[in-house]
């Protein structure tokens, strides 16, 4: 009995251990979030194929070799050798040989010369196209990071929430019980004590809510992170805070123009379209190689051949290009076509991009600015309506909304930092700067 209860203790000191929150700070999640996520492991995998395609495109200028053997079994096959008889003997021929088998092997060598430029113009193309695929990898990359802020911030925010509304919840309790000591005194109507338990009821479901928003945070963040379901998390948000930034739309806008990773990826492309275009219409120019090879080959009782090696030069021209490559090179003009546009509306898309996040990010500064006053005023009104309560110069019905709305600007000017935050970050990942200043 007695070690079934210290092994009953044990678990339960177990379990509030490994109940413990977890405090993170943000430069720890995003450093989590970078590692755990699968994208950017599916996108070094783009990468490897990349780079594999160049490899390929590489070994074209390598040479070709070929190795051919057989061996032959023969029935009764009849073998006539003509040759000139000048002996003058009149006897005639020997007889022919009996040939029943034969083997023979060959060695081929061929290494390219000149093929009209397609094959660097192909290492050309998938030099831009592996360039492309790790541009792609950053800008996930930056995507992941604003994510990863984006869900801090949802946490700090549903934590707030859970705070603000229990402090209001706590107020609240205390004051139905004054109020319910002036009631049994006949000093209170119970048609009052009744809006503030109702009141009280109303919190009460308002902090369901926010728990719930806080679970379903906290799990959101886990997953992102690779941790357990069961981790709780408690931002730290110690350190962050509102960075002083001068720059305005113009200087937004022109570094989206030299950093975004999309828009050079797009440029790698564009080039490796162009490229396409090139050696399509170098399948039109003949091909030169140098070729080598070796033969040797036997036949019992007829012929044996050793030591047969060949070099020489070799030119081939594809006539048939002249008319078979005509639909090809209009593919590849559509595509380039296609990347160019592809590549102006990003452009456009960009500037729409920065000039929605600059504006967004002015609004909410702006917001900070407003809700920090009427946060103010709240507190204050609640103070004097309480006074007045206090003193019976105001009804329990203002004192419940002057609560309320202490409430409410208490939680806007709170929650408005923590939007504003991530606002100034998604100006910078449309800006291209974000993985920048995150090292900073």
């Amino acid at each position: 009995m007695k070690y079934s209860i210290c092994i009953l203790f044990i678990c339960m000191t177990v379990g509030l251990f490994a109940q413990e929150p977890r405090r993170l700070t943000l430069d720890e999640a995003i450093g989590m979030g970078l590692s755990n996520s699968k994208q950017l492991k599916a996108d070094a995998a783009k990468i490897d194929e990349a780079t594999a395609a160049l490899r390929e495109a590489m070994d074209q200028r390598l040479p070709s070799a070929s190795v051919t053997g057989a061996y032959l079994r023969l029935n009764s096959a009849n073998v006539d050798l003509k040759s000139n008889n000048n002996s003058g003997s009149g006897t005639g021929s020997d007889p022919a040989p009996h040939v029943s088998q034969a083997m023979y092997g060959l060695v081929n060598l061929s290494l390219p010369v000149y093929a009209g430029g397609r094959i660097r113009y192909g290492i050309e193309a998938y030099t831009y196209l592996q360039q492309a695929a790790r541009l792609d990898a950053e800008n996930e990359k930056e995507a992941v990071i604003l994510n990863t802020i984006e869900s801090f911030a949802t946490l700090f925010k549903a934590g707030t929430a859970v705070r603000l509304v229990k402090e209001n919840l706590q107020q609240s309790q205390q004051r139905v019980k004054e109020l319910e000591d002036l009631e049994s005194n006949g000093l209170l109507t119970r048609n009052d004590l009744l809006k503030a338990r109702l009141q009280y009821s109303t919190i009460e479901l308002n902090l369901l809510d926010a728990e719930n928003n806080l679970a379903l945070a906290n799990l959101s963040m886990d997953l992102l992170l690779g941790l357990p379901d069961s981790t709780t998390l408690v931002p730290d948000t110690t350190g962050i805070a509102r960075k002083e930034d001068s720059r305005v739309l113009a200087d937004y806008l022109k570094s989206a123009r030299e950093n975004r990773n999309d828009l050079n990826a797009m440029s790698f492309r564009n080039q490796a379209a162009a490229t396409q275009v090139k050696a399509v219409k170098a399948e039109r120019l003949p091909a030169i190689q140098l070729t080598g090879g070796y033969i040797a080959a036997d036949v019992p009782k007829v012929f044996t051949v050793t030591n047969a090696v060949n070099i020489g030069m070799g030119v081939s021209y594809n006539i048939g290009s002249l008319w078979k490559n005509k639909a090809k090179l209009q593919q590849a003009t559509a595509k380039l076509n296609q990347a160019e546009l592809a590549n102006e509306m990003l452009d456009e898309n960009i500037r729409l991009q920065v000039s929605k996040a600059y504006l967004t990010l002015m609004s909410f500064r702006k917001k900070i600015d407003v809700y920090a006053l009427s946060d103010e005023q709240a507190r204050e009104n609640y103070r004097i309506v309480k006074n007045k309560f206090d003193n019976k110069l105001a009804t329990l019905s203002e004192l419940l909304e002057a609560d309320v709305a202490q409430l409410q600007a208490n939680m806007s000017f709170t929650l408005a930092r923590a939007d504003a935050f991530v606002a100034y970050h998604k100006l910078l990942l449309s800006a291209g700067l974000l993985a920048q200043e995150i090292k900073k």
